[in-house]
């Protein structure tokens, strides 16, 4: 609760305390249409807490932030987590645990406001762009969490422009990464786009599908992460509850699936997730993850494909960069300082390699 009568804040320890329909209409999802993140919907949320992946045992305990105004109407919301970790998050901060603890704090837990395992940019304070009460009320709220769990500080991830700049007018130091993402320039067809260099019909998932896809995740996750963070049954809580906003890419050979990429369906944007193979095939990787997503995005009159973190070998596929935004409030003073000159000096550097990266797309130039 707090002391402005306008308002309170509480706290849900599982999205199944929180009218679906009431989180939705925050997050801009509704039955009517795509969302514009299908991320931050109910569903893709809860079936993260009904499958296991994200608990307290897994270092990911939900607490997530809801404000009400006095008619006890829910007008803001935050998907929010006590971390005992950093992984699973893509902005690395395990250099500033590293620093808090060798000088004898501690950095866990934390509080992180974010989509888990989702590098993907969307909207974290549900609620926020209609009502300016909404933001100070739930900073307000994940401040006193953190104080209450003893937490060392507050990590909003993969925020919008806006609302980074809405938490830095709050205090958190704002910092900056970047990702590669397709533009629809509006080409009308896959031929149209391979021109300005130098879709197929959807069919329903299956559990076979499911069942062929989790096994390339798993292989493809536990060589690259060391352990995959989603379970099977993740997949198929989405696949009941999502599946008019999922793409399943799945590539066969000889009869038998050898490769897929799973992709969700926003109102403009096709988000590129996960993929996996039990084949190495030269090209296999970008035709099934980077390809097909540009031909669907296309056939659908979609602006923007983002394939993910990390990959600059995705520039000589026509993908671009584009700016990223986290933020943090960090309660110790000798950290919050010097993880602000850290910052600084980051962001000059992820301006300057943008500039030299845009120059090595492969788009004709006049």
């Amino acid at each position: 609760m707090n002391e402005d009568t306008r308002w309170s804040v509480s706290t849900a320890t599982s999205l199944a305390e929180v009218d679906a329909a009431a989180w939705d209409a925050l997050a801009g999802c509704s039955d009517a249409g795509p969302a514009a993140n299908p991320f931050v919907s109910h569903a893709f949320l809860l079936a993260l807490e009904k499958a296991g992946c994200v608990s307290a045992q897994a270092g990911w305990a939900p607490a997530h932030q809801l404000v009400r105004d006095a008619a006890g109407t829910l007008i803001g919301a935050a998907p929010c987590y006590i971390k005992s970790h950093s992984m699973g998050e893509y902005v690395f901060d395990h250099a500033w645990a590293d620093a808090l603890e060798r000088a004898g704090g501690q950095y866990y837990p934390k509080l992180q406001v974010a989509v888990p395992f989702t590098p993907a940019t969307g909207p974290r304070l549900l609620g926020s762009s209609a009502n300016p009460d909404v933001a100070p009320a739930l900073v307000a709220g994940m401040q006193a969490l953190r104080k209450k769990i003893g937490g060392s500080s507050i990590h909003g991830t993969f925020l919008i422009e806006q609302e980074a700049e809405a938490l830095e007018s709050q205090g958190f130091l704002v910092r900056e990464d970047r990702q590669f993402h397709w533009i629809n320039e509006n080409f009308g067809s896959f031929e149209a786009f391979l021109a300005t260099l130098s879709s197929r019909k959807r069919k329903m998932i299956t559990e076979a599908h499911w069942d062929a896809f989790f096994a390339f995740y798993m292989d493809t996750g536990a060589r690259k992460w060391g352990r995959p963070y989603l379970n099977r049954q993740f997949f198929s809580l989405i696949g009941e509850t999502m599946a008019k906003d999922i793409l399943l890419v799945m590539a066969r050979r000889n009869g038998q699936y050898i490769a897929g990429a799973i992709n969700f369906i926003g109102k403009t944007t096709l988000f590129g997730r996960n993929w996996g193979a039990i084949e190495e095939h030269p090209f296999l990787h970008f035709e099934v993850c980077y390809y097909q997503a540009m031909d669907f995005a296309m056939a659908h009159n979609l602006a923007f494909v983002e394939a993910g973190a990390q990959g600059e070998h995705k520039l000589m596929r026509g993908y671009r960069p584009v700016i990223t935004r986290s933020a943090h409030a960090i309660a110790h003073p000798g950290l919050r300082q010097a993880v602000a000159s850290y910052l600084l000096r980051e962001r000059n550097h992820i301006a300057e390699e943008k500039i030299v990266l845009d120059m090595m797309t492969p788009f004709r130039r006049t």
